[in-house]
């Protein structure tokens, strides 16, 4: 065990010099690398836990890591113990990323003279294929939110509820992304919308004809009885009392139209606003749209994030084949 300083021991807190290193490396990750709040949450959270294991093992500054406790530490997030279960695949590779960045933070602001992370490899998290949804099921979904014709006490929500889930289909946005748009961002005569996505990177995407009268009739007819109720806000998207509309808010939405369309809202098969945006990136592919351009259209960094979407066309086309074709089974 390594020996300790700076007020680090066995079973105590973590020192001083730790927690300045994390603050440092966070305070990096918000300002030059624009991570999202819910990213940096994870990471701190992640990190916390990696400096629990470092006053347990009597270490004070990143500098007396060796790559055993890194391995040791990484080891025990896949196989849990008497505090914490084991982690996902995927949590464990996060927390791996937090891990491993925070060394190589390290290294180069010169709090150590190495990185005992360079050669340990995280777990490789299983690749999951998106959940999408039939054409046909999404079409029911979308009309059961409210038709664009809606009148009565009733008629500016259920407008709204119909134009949110016509925007998300129609953009492929994320749902941050939809509840955070401003009325100077979405043009209906053009037929376009400015997203602002994750890492501070902005897109302009088209918006479809079915998801431009929808937001039509409630921009024109429902929205601003809804500003009315509150005390003025830019965002598109409005709750019953006029301020903006959150995230836990528009999943609701959904769900309550999910399971009027006899859609699963509940288990591993529920819909979820993640749904449409799988559904708009899979429809694109099934219709021919290229990998590149649905890249740009999601706002993904890196083509290779947009992939998984061909294997679900390509799982699909098997689908198809094995059900079809009369020399498929054996």
């Amino acid at each position: 065990m390594t020996t300790s300083v700076d007020g680090a021991g066995a079973g105590g807190q973590p020192a001083p010099a730790l927690r300045r290193a994390v603050r440092g490396y966070l305070d990096h990750l918000t300002v030059e690398r624009g991570l999202s709040a819910n990213t940096l949450a994870s990471y701190r959270r992640d990190l916390d836990r990696y400096l629990d294991t470092l006053a347990a093992d009597g270490v004070a500054e990143l500098a007396a890591v060796g790559p055993g406790i890194v391995e040791s530490h990484l080891a025990r997030l896949r196989a849990g113990d008497d505090l914490h279960p084991p982690l996902a695949a995927a949590s464990a590779a996060r927390a791996a990323s937090a891990v491993r960045g925070l060394h190589r933070f390290a290294l180069r602001e010169g709090l150590a003279g190495a990185d005992p992370s360079r050669d340990v490899r995280p777990p490789t998290p299983p690749r999951r294929l998106p959940r999408a949804l039939p054409v046909e099921a999404v079409v029911r979904l979308l009309e059961t939110a409210g038709p664009v014709t809606a009148t009565g006490d009733g008629a500016p929500l259920a407008l709204r509820d119909r134009a949110l889930l016509e925007f998300l289909y129609g953009t492929g946005a994320r749902i941050s992304e939809a509840v955070g748009a401003a009325v100077d961002d979405v043009d209906v005569a053009d037929g376009a919308a400015l997203l602002h996505g994750k890492g501070g990177r902005s897109r302009l995407v088209p918006i479809g004809g079915y998801a431009v009268e929808a937001l039509r009739a409630y921009l024109v007819r429902a929205r601003p009885a809804l500003v009315a109720a509150g005390r003025g806000t830019p965002a598109v998207f409005l709750n019953a009392r006029g301020g903006a509309l959150t995230r836990q808010g528009a999943w609701t939405i959904l769900r309550r139209a999910a399971q009027r369309a006899g859609l699963p809202v509940d288990g591993p098969e529920a819909v979820s606003p993640h749904t449409l945006r799988h559904s708009y990136a899979t429809h694109l592919l099934d219709g021919g749209a290229d990998v590149r351009v649905v890249q740009e259209l999601l706002g993904h960094a890196s083509v290779t994030t947009t992939q998984v979407y061909t294997l679900v066309t390509v799982e699909r086309l098997r689908e198809v084949y094995a059900t079809a074709h009369p020399r498929a089974r054996g």
